[in-house]
This record gives C-alpha cells, sequence and structure tokens, in this order.
C-alpha cells in the first residue's frame, strides 16, 4: 500500500511529515525507507557522511550503468567528480555561453514561427537537451535530434519497475540506453581527433589508481550528464515560465528590472552578465521557483553503520530520502512558505535553506551551467516574446522523473513590439 501511495500521491512525503514529525520510517517495493525534511536532519546527515553512501533505485542503477559516477562511492565517486567537475569549471562556462545564446535565439524564432497553441514543454525540452549535447559533446543540430528521441525513451524508464517485460517502460529504455551508448562512444572516438565540445577538458582524466579512464567509463558519464544537464533544467525552465505566467504581477516585477538589462549580453561577458549582483530579481525568481518546484524531489543515502538525524537513531543498511521539496516548505508560516513569492528572497530576514541541487560531498556537477541556461533563456525568451496561457487546459504538475505540466503549458507566443 506505501508503495502504490508513493508513486500515486503527491503529497505522500508530506503528509506523513504532518502526521509523525521530520524524521520517520516507512517501506518501498520491500526497502526499509527513512524520509527526512529540515535543516537539522539534513546537516545531521551531511556531518556523517562516512557513515553513509550513495544509493538509487534498482531502474536507475542499471540504466545509468555500474561504471557511472551516481552508482561509485569512495575513491572511485571521488577521481570521477574531479573529471567530470573539469566540464563545469569557469573557463568552460566561459567557452559555452555564446552557443547558448544562440540557441536562446533559435528557440525564440522557432516559438514566433509556430502556430498557435504552442506546446511550450517540449520545445523547452529540446532546447535543454541541444545545450548540453552541443557545448559539451559538440554534436550539431541533426545528430542531436536523433540522440533526442532515445534519450526520451531512456528517461521515462529510469523510475520504473525494472522488470524488462517487452513493451514496458524500462525495456524501452534499456534497449534505448544500448543505442545512446554507442552514439557516445561513437562521439568519444570522433574526439579523439576532432575537436568537439567541451571533450577535450576531459583528456588525461584517471580513476582511483591513477589509470586513465576508459571509453566505456566515460560514456556512462556522459550519459549521466547528458541526463543531469537535460532533464531536470528543461523541468526547471517549464515551471519557471508557468510560474511567472501564473503570477503577472511577479512577471511585471521581473520585467522592470530586465529592461535596464541588454540582449544579447556583451560579447565576453555571457557568463555573468545576468549574475545575482547584476540582477538581483532574476536571481529572486530563480530561487523562488526551485524553492517551490525543485527538479528533483529528493536525494538518497543509504546508511552503513547506525547514525542520528535530528535526535532519531536511523539502524544500518535504511535508505535515508532526503525531500527536497518539503524541506523548502517547512518553517513556522506554512501558508506564506507555500505562496510563489520570489520577493522574499531580497528580504534580508529570509532564511531558507535551498537544496534544489542536492548538497554535501555528491552536490549536482552540473549545477553553474544548469544556472547559466536558465538566466539566458529568461532574460532572452522574455525580452523578445509575450506569451500568455490558453484555458482550458490541465497545468498540473506531473512528478516523474521531474515537475513538467500535463498538457505540455499552452501559449499564444507574439513578438514584443
Amino acid at each position: 500500500m506505501e508503495t502504490l501511495a508513493f508513486f500515486r500521491d503527491p503529497d505522500f512525503a508530506q503528509s506523513r511529515f504532518e502526521r509523525y514529525g521530520d524524521v520517520y520510517e516507512t517501506s518501498l517495493l520491500g526497502q526499509r525507507t527513512v524520509f527526512i525534511r529540515g535543516e537539522r536532519a539534513i546537516n545531521d546527515l551531511f556531518n556523517q557522511a562516512d557513515a553513509v553512501e550513495g544509493w538509487w533505485p534498482e531502474s536507475v542503477k542499471k540504466l545509468l550503468g555500474s561504471l557511472s559516477l551516481a552508482n561509485r562511492n569512495g575513491a572511485g565517486h571521488k577521481a570521477r567528480r574531479r573529471v567530470v567537475g573539469q566540464l563545469f569549471t569557469s573557463a568552460a562556462l566561459n567557452r559555452y555561453s555564446p552557443t547558448i545564446v544562440l540557441l536562446v535565439k533559435a528557440l525564440n524564432r522557432d516559438l514566433l514561427t509556430t502556430h498557435s497553441p504552442v506546446a511550450l514543454v517540449p520545445k523547452l525540452r529540446r532546447f535543454a537537451f541541444s545545450v548540453i549535447a552541443n557545448t559539451v559533446l559538440g554534436l550539431d543540430q541533426a545528430d542531436c535530434n536523433a540522440l533526442f528521441i532515445d534519450f526520451e525513451t531512456w528517461c521515462e524508464g529510469l523510475f520504473s519497475i525494472p522488470i524488462a517485460i517487452p513493451g514496458s517502460p524500462y525495456a524501452k529504455a534499456f534497449q534505448a540506453r544500448k543505442r545512446l551508448m554507442r552514439r557516445i562512444s561513437s562521439v568519444l572516438e570522433k574526439a579523439q581527433t576532432t575537436s568537439m565540445g567541451g571533450l577535450d577538458l576531459l583528456a588525461g582524466g584517471l580513476d582511483e589508481a591513477g589509470i586513465p579512464l576508459t571509453d566505456e567509463d566515460l560514456a556512462e558519464q556522459l550519459l549521466l550528464l547528458l541526463f543531469a544537464g537535460y532533464e531536470t533544467t528543461a523541468s526547471s525552465l517549464s515551471c519557471l515560465v508557468l510560474s511567472l505566467l501564473q503570477h503577472p504581477t511577479d512577471l511585471n516585477w521581473l520585467l522592470e528590472e530586465l529592461v535596464n538589462l541588454p540582449w544579447p549580453p556583451i560579447e565576453g561577458n555571457e557568463a555573468i552578465e545576468y549574475d545575482a549582483q547584476r540582477a538581483p530579481r532574476l536571481e529572486a525568481v530563480i530561487k523562488e521557483v526551485m524553492r517551490l518546484t525543485p527538479p528533483v524531489g529528493g536525494f538518497f543515502r543509504i546508511t552503513k553503520e547506525a547514525i542520528a538525524l535530528a535526535g532519531v537513531l536511523v539502524p544500518p543498511n535504511r535508505v535515508v530520502q532526503v525531500s527536497i521539496a518539503a524541506s523548502q516548505r517547512n518553517g513556522t508560516d506554512s501558508t506564506d512558505l507555500n505562496k510563489f513569492r520570489p520577493q522574499r528572497h531580497t528580504e534580508k530576514e529570509t532564511k531558507i535553506t535551498l537544496l534544489p541541487f542536492g548538497g554535501g560531498e555528491r552536490v549536482c556537477l552540473g549545477k553553474s551551467l544548469a544556472e547559466l541556461e536558465i538566466r539566458l533563456l529568461t532574460v532572452g525568451l522574455l525580452k523578445n516574446i509575450h506569451l500568455s496561457l490558453l484555458p482550458n487546459q490541465n497545468l498540473t504538475l506531473k512528478l516523474i522523473p521531474s515537475p513538467s505540466p500535463e498538457d505540455e503549458l499552452l501559449v499564444e507566443a507574439s513578438p514584443l513590439i
């Protein structure tokens, strides 16, 4: 019953936190699982990092692969983080930024030439995928489109029951993974003789034993990055546009700031033109969207030994799920915290712990690229196009694998005069 409720009830965690407190245990798919929320419990978890390991559901483990950074722990995990982290340095972001600006301009042209109603979610998903596939892998648009179809199939099976029944989401995803790995391996082979996106930044990467990573190892890391840099970013973009269109007063508040910002960004300044210092209202809007609709609802650890979380003893071999969404809405004034109010992040007295990209030693490596992409897209879109929601559509968010409007966010797009 608990497992069925977990997959069907969007308020599964929140309702049980209200009933049992900030740390409670249940059983999901036969695995004893402890849900936690709140700053105290989460800090206790981070401060006992040596007593826990990373953990993912079986479907995710198998579809990511045994070599994937997400499935590694200890020295193997740290070695691969160092290698993959080279793709997201400040220098790398400066390299990627002009390409992202071009992709924003292309999206704007596409929106203005598509007959209404425009389903915005698929457009934003293709945009987000093109960014990571073009900047990191160096793929052209034709190759991006070919990869995208298999990637969508693969994503749909990530959080499914890991039984390969023909025609099931997991079986389709497993076959799509084989095709994806062949394509990624082909890209890596080509990158040995031709400059491809940011792949040269991985050159000389070593594993925990000081041995160069194999192409198979690198391919699995890139598969993870495609997911982390695409699915979650596409979700954040969709939720940001939806939130602003549903709250026109807050949209106008943001537009007052954007009037004074250039588009396109000044050449050479693309990576910093819309940062928190230059665009504090944009920063506040992004934070509020990430607070109310984080791209992932939580992240997992598994205990190797007994640990105490917010005063509650958690035994060994328990999966711990950190409930990001519940934590970011948790506080003394729940009515206010359930409202979309970006201005809260400009108020000095506001103290909200935000973890939309996870936390601790396994925080999302692509965080900086995702934030840059969201900033560039938001400014480039809102300074050039007027969007309006069409009536009679279902705007309820489906939550798996990441939040996204059920009816794909139908809008009418017109140029700003």
